[in-house]
């Protein structure tokens, strides 16, 4: 979205689109999409989106093809790097002894991530993509560097939510270079094709973590990583800066005329990002979904004081968000005229509701895994990942059927059946007796769900609006992803803070009641006691009481991600650039 500031949307150009956007019916006709036809007015596009229109243009299709090459390998590491850590943060939290702060220490970096997306896309807008994507390799490598010097689950917390904001915004930066690009009809091919990695990573990442835990130190993975993430970063952010030299030498780069002093730049920026809006978003979700997660380990519960304040505080700050947004906040951080779209809400809504349910049960997955069925790291991530691996498997023919087809609702609306299965079945399924085979069926059902929705979504979305608003669609997008992974983390950390430490001390003998807090508080002492004596079975007993909990509680949302799919307008994107032409410029696909 243009920011006032800088260029702004015509009023009455506004005014169509918004009427053109509250249709009830779904759209059959090309002409009836609302937004489009302003692509091929670059009149209010800003600075960012015309530095890469202008990028682009100077790029060869060989360029092309090794930027695509460049891109894909940079996600392969970073998703290799994301299969790593994750099998690997059990045993950090372990080491402090607070396995059970599994899910907390991520409910901030989560919320952090998933705000500070609509920041990124105002940078990338504004400054350009190539600044933005290096400002996000310095912010994975400053977390990776102290996650492996951590002392603490402080610190380690901190150290996750630098790198999951790095993490998220360079994947996020990524996305948005791939659109750039990209024909809407070629875009979800792409986005499939980019995705792959994770095929490999699926068995590569938890062999990785296995072998750096057992024969060298957690902190020594993350050490390595930051070396070999900002080695294959280098040559993009290269491929970019000679290209905008070259672009400059033709004439063909829009240049930023400086006409502020570096205080005048700073105020201007601060009302342009609107910090407080930022921090109200963050200090209300934050405080409001955290003591779901702490509240087991205050003193006296629910009634401590501080969790109080936590709750008191986190709905004030978000009241106080809606009320700085509506009437005092010179730019609007975040942009709530495209939630009058059905089909960006829809979209956006199921995008949130998805993580929201999968997060209730996945987070203390790999634990189960290890502790309930004795597991190997290895032998856990691989069932744990089946998810994702199923999920980018699926990605390149979506994208491909849609090529073909031009239609993404009723792409989406095959997806319904499988995620009822995947997670319905969970509910049957997770249990100490249950086969593991089982489970991974139920994976792959809900990797196949997730790698349909995700990409029509986006795909949706983006059809909706213009090449200038596509940054702040997506991050809105990756916003409401990010909400719902933190509740849906947040509604683990309660079941198992609350829960499991009322069960292992119903279930484990009478002399080791007492083990409660040491047991609960490490996977490594779950996992000494031998398979078969009373107290491994005690601990394995709890677990699946917590767990068949974890599930039902995921189990609840599915009904809401069948009604958003069904909300969305059915926009043909072949015809729609048949008719308007492409959403981009520049040498695309």
């Amino acid at each position: 979205m243009a920011a006032p500031q800088v260029q702004t949307v015509p009023v009455a150009q506004e005014q169509d689109i918004e009427k053109k956007t509250s249709g009830d019916d779904d759209v059959k006709e090309v002409k009836d999409v609302p937004g489009i036809e302003s692509d091929a007015s670059s009149g209010h596009k800003q600075d960012g989106v015309k530095q890469v229109e202008a990028i682009t243009t100077v790029w060869s299709k060989d360029l092309l093809v090794v930027m695509y090459i460049l891109l894909y390998m940079v996600t392969f590491v970073d998703m290799l790097l994301q299969s790593v850590q994750s099998n690997l943060v059990p045993f950090v939290t372990s080491a402090f002894n607070k396995h059970g702060l599994l899910a907390t220490t991520g409910i901030v970096a989560t919320i952090i991530g998933g705000v500070c997306k609509l920041t990124i896309a105002k940078v990338i807008d504004i400054w350009g993509r190539c600044e933005g994507f290096i400002v996000m390799v310095v912010l994975v490598v400053i977390g990776m560097i102290m996650k492996a010097t951590c002392v603490n689950v402080e610190m380690y917390a901190a150290a996750h939510t630098l790198y999951w904001v790095g993490h998220l915004g360079m994947q996020y930066i990524i996305d948005i270079i791939l659109a750039d690009t990209t024909t809407l009809k070629n875009r979800i091919i792409m986005y499939g094709i980019n995705a792959t990695p994770t095929i490999a990573t699926t068995f590569a990442g938890p062999k990785i973590a296995d072998l750096f835990y057992t024969y060298v130190d957690f902190r020594w993975a993350f050490g390595a990583f930051s070396i070999i993430l900002v080695v294959f970063c280098l040559p993009v952010s290269i491929i970019f800066i000679l290209s905008k030299r070259k672009a400059v030498k033709l004439g063909v780069y829009p240049e930023r005329v400086k006409t502020r002093t570096f205080w005048g730049s700073l105020k201007h920026y601060f009302i342009e990002f609107d910090v407080i809006g930022m921090l109200l978003t963050i200090a209300g979700w934050s405080l409001l979904l955290l003591p779901f997660s702490i509240v087991g380990y205050a003193p006296r519960g629910w009634r401590t004081g501080y969790i109080i304040a936590m709750k008191i505080l986190g709905a004030v700050s978000l009241a106080a968000f809606v009320v700085w947004e509506r009437f005092f906040a010179p730019v609007a951080y975040f942009p709530f005229k495209f939630l009058k779209d059905r089909t960006i809400l829809g979209a956006c809504t199921l995008y949130g509701v998805m993580f929201l349910s999968v997060y209730c049960w996945d987070s203390y997955y790999g634990s189960y895994l290890q502790v309930v069925h004795d597991e190997s790291i290895t032998i856990s991530g691989y069932v744990l990942n089946s998810f994702s691996l199923t999920s980018s498997f699926i990605g390149p023919f979506v994208g491909l059927l849609i090529r073909h087809t031009g239609d993404y609702k009723w792409t989406a609306i095959a997806g319904i059946p499988f995620c009822v299965l995947g997670t319905v079945l969970l509910v049957h399924f997770r249990t100490p007796e249950t086969y593991v085979g089982y489970l991974v069926m139920c994976q792959i059902f809900n990797g196949v769900a997730s790698g349909i929705w995700v990409l029509t979504a986006q795909l949706a979305i983006m059809a909706s609006v213009t090449h200038q608003e596509i940054a702040v669609a997506m991050a809105i997008f990756g916003l409401f992803g990010s909400i719902g992974a933190a509740i849906g983390l947040a509604i683990a950390g309660a079941l198992w803070n609350n829960v499991l430490p009322q069960k292992l001390h119903e279930f484990l003998p009478e002399d080791s009641k007492g083990l409660v807090s040491k047991i609960f508080g490490n996977i490594a002492v779950q996992k000494s006691y031998p398979v078969g004596s009373p107290i491994r079975h005690a601990i394995i007993e709890a677990f699946g009481d917590v767990q068949k909990k974890m599930v039902i509680a995921g189990s609840a949302f599915i009904p809401i991600c069948v009604i958003c799919v069904l909300v969305w307008r059915n926009i043909n994107v072949v015809k729609l650039e048949e008719t308007r032409g492409k959403q981009t410029k520049g040498n695309v696909w």
